[in-house]
């Protein structure tokens, strides 16, 4: 193989390790690594805090690294976590521990603690005192490498700001040379800052506006909202709004959740079967505010929603609305047998007798569902409104005409 081939074929290598070790999952943060060359003097403690952990940390890799005098480092760890594109690559048993040890190390040893605490650390320095610290290497080495998994442990806490490394030389003469390099990988999904404490923030808010109060169960829709604020915004950015832009994008993203196809099914049935349920419990408003708001005015009504919200028109006496209601309906399928009885209750309700009579005698042998007849739903539809209160002297001269 020729010269140019072989400079090709390393370059592309070096190409496809750069790219890998960046992963759709996150990245190892280059910028906010640890990098600290430390002299110990002979025998004595020394604590050294990290840089700042970045939001969305859930990963470090360390390696400590003693030299001699005068030695220099022969890779960086930066430069080793290249080639690798998550921290599970690194934890394949030996080969990935010694993958990371330096090339190079001194004769000198120490001992070190890791600490989650500032005051934890200074304890340490002043009696040795290992009993609150996270990791602790009893054993004195040259070199070491380990990759820690934050919050797993109540010591690794995703809260921990930095980390606190401390160091006891093993040397009774001369000071000690420790390298300490430090990289975390931060996930990309929880840089953005959406903990669940603070996705909660949004659900209540969500839950407290005037439209999710309508709703039962207003869960789907909240979450949808909050899906929408997560994909736009950091939560630090959501923090900086004005109280007036927090309240245009929540309006925003709730009207897109209504209107979006068909990711919206599950919400729309919601809203749907919440307002059967006011209906049931007397609140007629209420479900006429929440099925034209959250169904109809966003253009997803079908006819059967044009026949509830005219059901609830005329239960709450709201005739001429209740007959805009059906004609809507009608507009999209007049053969829809349950839009026809609604217009004859409506005809009877408003002293129209004779209309209503003859939608009645057209229909009255039809089944306005594979299951229920004409006759027998207007019937039990006739004895509702009376328990309803609702009162008309053409309520019994329909039954008379439905025949008893």
């Amino acid at each position: 193989m020729n010269k140019p081939i072989i400079v090709f074929a390393l370059l592309f290598l070096v190409s496809t390790f750069s790219v890998s070790a960046q992963s759709k999952n996150g990245f190892w943060d280059k910028d906010r690594a640890t990098t600290k060359e430390i002299v110990v003097s002979a025998r004595d403690r020394i604590v050294v805090k990290t840089e700042d952990l970045p939001l969305g940390t859930t990963e470090i890799v360390y390696r400590i690294t003693l030299l001699s005098e005068n030695q220099e480092m022969a890779s960086s760890l930066v430069s080793v976590l290249k080639s690798i594109p998550d921290p599970s690559g690194i934890s394949q048993g030996s080969a990935g521990a010694v993958f990371l040890l330096s090339k190079v190390s001194g004769y000198d040893k120490c001992k070190y603690a890791i600490f989650s605490s500032e005051k934890a650390s200074s304890d340490y320095v002043g009696s040795g005192e290992t009993s609150r610290a996270c990791l602790f290497q009893n054993n004195p080495v040259n070199k070491d490498a380990k990759r820690i998994s934050i919050g797993k442990t109540t010591c690794f806490n995703a809260d921990s700001e930095a980390l606190w490394f401390a160091f006891e030389s093993k040397n009774w003469i001369m000071n000690q040379k420790i390298v300490l390099e430090v990289v975390p990988w931060v996930d990309a999904k929880l840089s953005r800052g959406w903990s669940k404490e603070n996705k909660k923030t949004v659900i209540d808010l969500c839950k407290s506006s005037d439209f999710a109060q309508l709703m039962v169960n207003s869960d789907d829709f909240c979450l949808c909202v909050l899906d929408k604020f997560e994909k736009e915004n950091t939560f630090k950015e959501f923090q900086d709004m004005l109280a007036i832009e927090k309240s245009k994008d929540f309006k925003d993203y709730g009207n897109t959740c209504l209107t979006e196809k068909p990711n919206n099914k599950t919400i729309l049935n919601g809203i749907r079967k919440d307002a059967a349920t006011h209906f049931k419990n007397k609140k007629y408003n209420v479900a006429i505010d929440l099925l034209t708001i959250g169904v109809i005015d966003n253009g997803n009504a079908s006819i059967l929603d044009y026949n509830s919200l005219a059901t609830y028109y005329l239960y709450s006496k709201q005739y001429e609305k209740a007959l805009k209601a059906i004609n809507k309906g009608i507009e999209l399928d007049d053969s829809e047998l349950r839009l026809q009885l609604n217009l004859a209750h409506y005809f009877m309700l408003t002293n129209q007798f004779g209309k209503a009579k003859t939608l009645h005698k057209k229909y009255q042998s039809q089944n306005i569902t594979a299951k229920t007849g004409w006759k027998a739903q207007a019937k039990t539809d006739i004895q509702e409104f009376k328990k309803a209160g609702i009162q008309s002297d053409d309520l019994d001269k329909i039954l008379e005409v439905l025949g008893k």
